[in-house]
């Protein structure tokens, strides 16, 4: 099967694992049932990289995966297997390293400025009078780089340590002050980038600078390798990384669609609360973040809601409402990480009313107050309307939402300048005066929303408010406290009606907790009172450890981390301590990755230290832990049997197959051991019976998507949810063929008795669980009997 695929891999190339790794595994893959290898970026990267995002040469596969001999290599052996590939495509931006033989384009630009023939490939604001091209590296103010005589000229080069930069024409032999002030860039103090900078960026990474996909110079060049790759049968498709970045998503879009001849293209999107994919972008679907949400709230419950907030004021002193954390967050980061691109967009705004006798009597401190608080209250990562077209309602309504609310944070007089940039920003303006501005405008604030919400939320909030952090996921909503089997099959219905081509995942590289940390967090949903007594015995125990420094947030991330990420044992010390650094300056709080506060991290790993030495402390986790064993279980199994049987792709992350208790990158980016990934397969289907979860999960996640390898058609069919009589119990029916049964909360499921008579309706047939070999009849099945053995079942027609 080498079209759209029936179920991806995801592998997390690097030099450590390259073509060659992964060619050694396909059949491996092949045996698990697979259809398609799903590659994370392939092309050159910058030097060092450890995820293949900052792209440097469109025209090479990666080097240090072993280049093109290493990736035929790679195909040959999907083909010998029956598999294909999917490549992970970078669209929005390259790396800015400088050297011209890592980037040739970016290197012409800044050698011959708005005069180089790539000018156009980036989204650069030269302004009145060619500015140049903002480089801020520096380590310390040019003034005093250059009275320590860090810069150096070599031939045509300047250089500062490991970087370089090309010299403009003429310029060489210049005094050094005069030849640094004379080039098209201007190196400057790291600090600078985010009030000055002006070329367009990867939300607020100054070492990606965002490129122009809507030139059609621009997207032949940065896809013609991946293109001939698929046109040559080595890849069949496409993931396309953050398209919120372009200018024009769907117009991107419907060229990578003729241009492949509609090849299977699937996008990083995430959809907030009720909303939707555009339908008239021309693909299969999303990613899979909306799946991992409604998979994942199938298993939390939401009676834990209130107690377990209760908890977090208690420990914290949070708020009980998440919003105004997230309203608080996105404003630092409008006013910080994101000044330059709001600087930017109110210079359109007040070139743009200049010119317009009729918008005049605008300020720019007005426009700058209306942009910081529609961009705050904006709820979605973008809306989507296209300069010059009549914009869809879905697009207006966004628009207009963030304009209601931003509205009662202005005052009186701003009313008006508010009513003048939502005309602008929706295109109601129709007058052709600086029209190129004014589509300026339109693009650059959708662009920037995204890097709001996505610092603002996924990367601030999500390390303030601490509820219960299962739910703090990329895609989630913690204030969204569970979903109802109602909910989920609503949603999957209408996912196999609107895509039923789209990917599914429950892990990705950019998942802030695996799916089996967040199973396992899941389970506390269900006995909040047993797990707020167990978090004040554990502070009780370790109040020795505790620094006056360390705040009850943090502390309380700890205790989930630590309980979340228990395999009988502690998480190591390197990985719990590299996990809490990065919270807690994800954070913001007390320490940031600008401006570190080294007194209150070294007090938060001190802590860490003395908790995981300390064997009173870890004994008393240890018993609650294995008190949640067979909660776990369920959850664990139940999870990653629906995604796997639900509407969609399924997506497997590397190593998940297994039991896999993973934090953010890089902690997700570990290597995996597939020689007893292997070895527990083989196991396994020589009819050896599971030893432990991860046996279980490879049986759970082989024997599905082996099902999905037999019966394509029943997954290519209906969804249809089956009637239970328990709520505990989640059933639904693939087509007329394959039938998934799954446990969900089964501590509250304990409490009540257990399933005692309940059932759940079978279609007319036999039935055969092919998870233990059980025969099941036809009618109302006594879900006690069905999941007598596995807390899920599989069941196919006889």
């Amino acid at each position: 099967m080498r079209g759209v695929p029936q179920a991806t891999y995801r592998f997390q190339l690097r030099a450590e694992f390259g073509f060659d790794d992964a060619a050694a595994v396909v059949p491996y893959l092949a045996g698990l049932g697979i259809s398609h290898a799903y590659l994370s970026p392939i092309l050159q990267a910058a030097p060092g990289s450890t995820h293949g995002y900052d792209v440097v040469d469109h025209s090479r596969l990666s080097e240090p995966m072993g280049g093109r001999p290493a990736f035929d290599r790679l195909s040959a052996r999907l083909a010998e297997h029956r598999l294909g590939a999917v490549a992970d495509v970078v669209p929005n931006h390259v790396a800015v390293p400088t050297p011209e033989s890592l980037n040739a384009a970016l290197w012409s630009v800044l050698r011959l400025g708005p005069g180089s023939p790539y000018a156009d490939w980036f989204d650069v604001d030269w302004g009145a009078g060619n500015q140049p091209l903002l480089m801020a590296v520096l380590g310390q103010r040019i003034g005093k780089v250059l009275a320590d005589g860090e810069l150096s000229v070599e031939g045509d080069v300047l250089r500062y340590y490991e970087h370089e930069y090309p010299l403009r024409p003429g310029t060489e032999e210049l005094p050094l002050a005069e030849l640094v002030t004379a080039q098209w860039y201007r190196l400057a103090h790291w600090r600078v980038a985010d009030e000055e900078l002006n070329y367009r960026r990867f939300f607020d990474v100054d070492t990606l600078a965002a490129v122009r996909q809507e030139t059609k110079e621009v997207f032949d060049a940065t896809h013609e390798l991946l293109l001939a790759l698929l046109h040559e049968g080595k890849l069949n498709g496409f993931r396309i990384d953050h398209p919120d970045g372009l200018a024009d998503p769907r117009g991107y879009l419907r060229r990578l669609a003729e241009r492949t001849g509609g090849a299977w293209v699937v996008v990083e999107k995430i959809l907030e609360g009720d909303e939707q994919l555009p339908r008239d972008w021309p693909c299969a679907g999303t990613t899979g973040y909306d799946a991992l949400l409604r998979v994942g709230g199938l298993f939390v419950d939401p009676a834990g809601a209130a107690p377990l907030a209760a908890l977090h004021s208690e420990l914290t002193g949070a708020p009980a409402d998440f919003g105004p954390v997230v309203e608080e967050a996105k404003r630092e980061i409008v006013q910080h990480g994101q000044y330059a691109e709001v600087h930017r967009l109110v210079e359109l705004l007040a070139r743009i009313c200049q010119d317009d006798v009729r918008l005049r009597d605008h300020t720019r401190r007005a426009f700058h107050e209306v942009v910081v608080e529609l961009l705050v209250q904006f709820d979605v990562y973008r809306a989507y309307v296209v300069p010059g077209e009549e914009p869809e309602p879905e697009a207006v309504a966004a628009v207009e939402r963030a304009a209601e609310r931003a509205r009662a944070n202005l005052d009186e007089d701003r009313q008006a300048t508010l009513d003048v940039v939502l005309h602008l920003l929706l295109g109601r303006e129709t007058s052709t005066v600086d029209e190129q501005a004014r589509a300026e405008l339109i693009v650059r604030f959708q662009q920037t929303c995204g890097p709001v919400m996505a610092k603002g939320v996924e990367d601030t909030a999500f390390y303030r408010w601490l509820r219960l952090t299962s739910l703090n996921e990329v895609g989630g909503d913690p204030g969204h406290f569970g979903v109802t089997p109602e909910e989920f099959h609503a949603y999957a219905s209408q996912l196999n009606r609107d895509w039923p081509k789209t990917m599914t995942t429950l892990s990705t590289h950019d998942t802030k907790r695996s799916e089996d940390v967040r199973a396992r967090l899941g389970v506390l949903s269900e006995q909040p009172a047993v797990w707020s007594e167990a978090v004040r015995e554990w502070r009780r125990l370790s109040e020795e450890h505790r620094s006056p420094l360390l705040d009850g947030s943090t502390e309380y991330l700890f205790w989930q981390t630590l309980y979340g990420t228990w395999a009988d044992g502690p998480l190591a010390e390197d990985r719990m301590q590299g996990y809490l650094l990065k919270a807690i300056r994800e954070a913001k709080r007390h320490t940031s990755w600008t401006s570190p506060d080294d007194e209150y991290e070294q007090a938060v790993a001190a802590f860490a230290t003395a908790v995981l030495d300390d064997e009173t402390v870890l004994d008393a986790v240890r018993r609650f832990a294995d008190e949640q064993t067979g909660y776990v279980r369920a959850a664990t199994l139940g999870q990653k049997l629906v995604q796997l049987t639900m509407p969609g792709v399924p997506d497997v992350y590397q190593g998940t197959e297994l039991v896999d208790l993973s934090l953010v990158d890089p902690d997700n980016r570990r290597p995996v051991d597939y020689t007893e990934r292997i070895e527990r397969l083989q196991r396994l289907d020589d009819g050896g019976k599971p030893e432990d979860l991860s046996d279980e999960k490879l049986l759970v996640t082989s024997r599905a998507l082996r099902i999905r390898r037999q019966y394509p058609e029943a997954f290519a069919g209906s969804y249809t949810p089956l009637p239970t009589s328990n709520g505990h119990a989640v059933a639904f029916a693939r087509g007329d063929a394959v039938i998934t049964v799954a446990t969900r909360l089964p501590a509250a499921l304990q409490r009540l008795g257990g399933w005692g008579d309940s059932t759940v309706v079978l279609p007319s047939g036999r039935w055969k669980n092919v998870l233990t070999g059980r025969e099941v009849g036809t009618g109302a099945a006594r879900i006690g009997d069905l999941l007598a053995d596995l807390p899920v079942a599989l069941l196919v027609r006889s």
